[in-house]
């Protein structure tokens, strides 16, 4: 079992999730499964999980779902961290009884997260003010404008603030979550939770949200298309931006311009994504040496992946080697 980087306190691991009428069905959803199934191979240090109502009796949550609480706000005094999942809307009021009791949770140490318009309650309650935050791009000029105080970063998956941590989009909140795992029991733990949700271990916090234009419009696809897949196809080859737009029968300028428009990024970096993706596919395949994985993956020496693997999935390759091929009886672990 994985230990945790600062051993967490039989408190410290009760993680309590908010329920309302009216709940965020998909995100409270994204807190269930992170912490609150049962993981036997994790050990006995692994996470606890409760459910705070704040309103009486079974509350409705999207999709015709009813849920019943374990208990009401007064779970919070025993919460190592409170996830707050969605909010009913930006402008809708956060009752006084939410403020109060998630104020003093944080005085006392509690570490609380918001996932998408979540943060509208950490910030009615004022845990917000002079510090960085975000959410759903949707979400973010009414955010700016109810409370300037806040330092809004836009276009991030998820901003750590160490005991206030806040994500984008609903799906965002898995990343955030995971990042609360490797924080508290490393990246081999992350990976392997991420493993049994089948998403990636690791996505930066501080990647995009949103690509102005996932793909290329009908009159360029023909020419980026094909680019695109060949490049997928061979991640390993080198792909000097001349070729590129030899290729794709465009200048360099052009290239560059629809480049960035249809993936959002530059063709070395989305080059190097092909790249770290190939090699992560590789790492589950033990028998291969890391050499071996890095000449095929595209790079240049052991030491390069290495130092990109690390710094994309913080983690480093053996690690995550470790972390996807073996469970704690170092049986395989499943899917």
């Amino acid at each position: 079992m994985p230990k945790p980087q600062v051993p967490l306190s039989p408190a410290r691991r009760l993680v309590v999730v908010l329920a309302y009428d009216g709940l965020c069905t998909f995100e409270f959803g994204v807190a269930v499964e992170i912490f609150g199934l049962p993981r036997p191979e994790m050990g006995e240090a692994w996470y606890r999980f409760a459910v705070a109502g704040l309103d009486p009796g079974p509350m409705r949550a999207e999709g015709g779902v009813r849920i019943l609480a374990d208990g009401g706000l007064d779970l919070f005094e025993q919460a190592g961290t409170i996830v707050v999942p969605g909010w009913r809307g930006p402008g809708m009021p956060v009752p006084e009884p939410l403020v109060t009791a998630l104020r003093a949770a944080a005085e006392r140490g509690a570490r609380i997260l918001s996932i998408c318009s979540g943060v509208f309650v950490l910030a009615a309650s004022g845990l917000l003010e002079g510090r960085r935050a975000t959410t759903h791009w949707r979400h973010a000029r009414a955010l700016a404008e109810r409370h300037p105080g806040i330092r809004f970063v836009p276009d991030v998956l998820y901003v750590d603030e160490g005991a206030i941590l806040t994500s984008a989009g609903s799906a965002a909140g898995i990343d955030l979550c995971l990042h609360l795992v490797r924080r508290d029991f490393g990246a081999a733990a992350a990976n392997r939770v991420a493993r049994r949700l089948v998403v990636p271990p690791h996505r930066d916090g501080a990647q995009a949200q949103i690509v102005a234009e996932p793909v290329p419009v009908v009159h360029e696809a023909a020419r980026l298309g094909p680019l695109l897949d060949a490049m997928r196809a061979e991640p390993g080859r080198d792909w000097p931006i001349a070729t590129l737009a030899t290729r794709a029968g465009m200048s360099r300028r052009t290239l560059l311009r629809r480049f960035s428009a249809a993936t959002g990024t530059t063709p070395a970096r989305w080059l190097l994504g092909l790249r770290l993706d190939r090699a992560r596919d590789l790492l589950e395949q033990p028998d291969r040496a890391l050499e071996a994985v890095a000449e095929a993956a595209g790079f240049a020496t052991a030491a390069t992946l290495r130092r990109h693997f690390r710094r994309r999935f913080s983690v480093t390759p053996s690690a995550y080697r470790a972390g996807a091929t073996t469970n704690t009886n170092g049986a395989p672990e499943d899917a």
